[in-house]
């Protein structure tokens, strides 16, 4: 027998060394020990919630696109290596959070240490590189959508361990209106989403020529508080210090609000690049505020950090900047880049809480009902049922033998728009009914009409113009 994961890969009726006849209850049914359930952090999204991801979608594909971005998928597996090099030692997605194992041994016994990837960039970056695509115009545009990202951090809400993604990346230019670009463009998803009270907190965290001079200002200022400092602060003191100003510990905010600013110590390109970003941002009027405490949490991220958050919950909703030295770290050439990752599950959170909800499916729907249970009269239903299906018409049918007043309820449940009933004496005249399950104010008999089984297409098809003329003029 097999022991991993209980199962026994021998035989297939065999669970934890037992068979499923002594698993059997005492009227045949099978006994399971335990009812298995998603994992913590992980969620399954049902089709009720569907609606919300599809609204999400369409809309920030639309966006990418008006802006010229083009859609790319990369693998969810990298070499662990990726991210170390781009994420950073000292981050909590690298110390903590990254879900990583080694890969099976090759036939030279070399095995990879793999990860499922805890963010988009990097693997973008690797593809850009891999590909060729430095030698295409520049920048190179990119979006990816409802990719899976896992992090294991603690679960809360709007945040999970896996959890997924639309982000952009644009790749070999430094011309800050590209920076401008790309946080007009996430907020102009976000409005055309419904959402409101968003902000856009902006900052500038310098580069290589300023940030190492700030660095060390801020560790001579955090030196003699060191002691003071939550046990992570400690670590990062040494493995990140940037991080210092990231910490969410009451104890240490305090020590943040008194310590030096990154903006007062930038050198004269950083000042002037971030003082065009906020220049070409008012020029496409977005509305923003300077926050000195946005650093982001990747090492990888260079000059223009930006977040956006929800004045509802005061939450971010998503962060980004620009990463001008991440290609060089998976070994490319020196590559200017800028980018964002937000999270999909946050965003529905954030429309429901603003109480938006997607505008329902446009497409009618149509139910089969048929009162003779007889095998003949099902053939029928299916007939009907393929033929509405191929015309492009949603349609669902009554399944197993159900009677008349359950299949009239579930068609009534089932959201459609027209109910077809068959009844075998007026199949056999060529008719059948149709009834308006949507309409409002008329008697039953107004409700509820007989037609030729001929015209049963033409009929819905002109009846839902009629619906959707009514609701475009209110």
């Amino acid at each position: 027998m097999c022991h991993k994961m209980g199962f026994c890969y021998c035989s297939p009726i065999c669970y934890n060394g037992r068979t499923l006849s002594q698993l059997r209850g005492s009227e045949g049914t099978t006994v399971m020990s335990e009812q298995f359930k998603a994992l913590q952090g992980f969620k399954d999204i049902l089709p009720d919630e569907q609606p919300y991801w599809r609204y999400i979608e369409h809309i920030a594909a639309e966006v990418a696109e008006l802006y010229g971005y083009r859609r790319i998928e990369t693998p969810l597996l990298e070499e662990t290596t990726v991210f170390r090099r781009t994420s950073g030692e000292g981050t909590d997605i690298v110390d903590k959070e990254m879900y990583s194992f080694n890969d099976r041994a090759d036939k030279e016994g070399k095995s990879l240490n793999l990860s499922l990837r805890p963010e988009g960039t990097a693997g973008v970056v690797r593809a850009y590189l891999e590909h060729g695509m430095f030698k295409m115009a520049q920048p190179v545009k990119l979006y990816y959508l409802s990719a899976p990202m896992f992090r294991h951090e603690k679960p809360q809400a709007g945040r999970y361990r896996e959890h997924h993604q639309f982000g952009c990346e644009a790749l070999g230019e430094s011309d800050p209106a590209v920076d401008a670009e790309m946080i007009a463009l996430l907020l102009q998803v976000y409005t055309r989403l419904g959402l409101k009270q968003i902000r856009v907190k902006l900052n500038s965290i310098g580069d290589s020529n300023c940030r190492p001079l700030y660095i060390e200002t801020l560790k001579a200022y955090y030196a003699p508080l060191l002691s003071e400092c939550c046990d992570d602060c400690k670590v990062r003191y040494y493995k990140n210090p940037l991080r210092l100003l990231d910490c969410k510990e009451a104890q240490d905010q305090p020590k943040i609000a008194a310590a030096p600013k990154i903006p007062d110590h930038l050198c004269e390109p950083c000042r002037e690049h971030f003082a065009t970003v906020q220049r070409f941002l008012q020029a496409y009027q977005v509305p923003f505020s300077l926050d000195p405490l946005i650093v982001r949490g990747l090492d990888y991220y260079t000059r223009t950090v930006f977040e956006f958050t929800s004045d509802i919950d005061r939450l971010a909703l998503n962060g980004g900047g620009r990463y001008d030295g991440l290609a060089e770290l998976l070994g490319g050439a020196a590559t200017p880049g800028i980018g964002f990752g937000t999270g999909i599950e946050r965003i529905v959170q954030e429309l429901k809480r603003q109480g938006i909800t997607p505008a329902p499916e446009a497409q009618k729907r149509v139910f089969i009902a048929y009162f003779d249970r007889t095998l003949e009269m099902q053939t029928i239903a299916v007939e009907i049922t393929a033929e509405l299906r191929h015309a492009g018409l949603k349609t669902e049918m009554s399944y197993g033998r159900r009677s008349a007043k359950a299949q009239m309820k579930q068609a009534n449940n089932s959201g459609a728009h027209y109910a077809v009933i068959l009844k075998s004496e007026e199949l056999a005249e060529g008719f059948l009914t149709v009834k308006n399950l949507q309409a409002e104010g008329m008697d039953s008999e107004s409700k509820q009409v007989k037609i030729k089984r001929t015209d049963l297409l033409d009929y819905i098809n002109n009846q839902h113009i009629s619906i959707v003329t009514a609701l475009c003029t209110e």
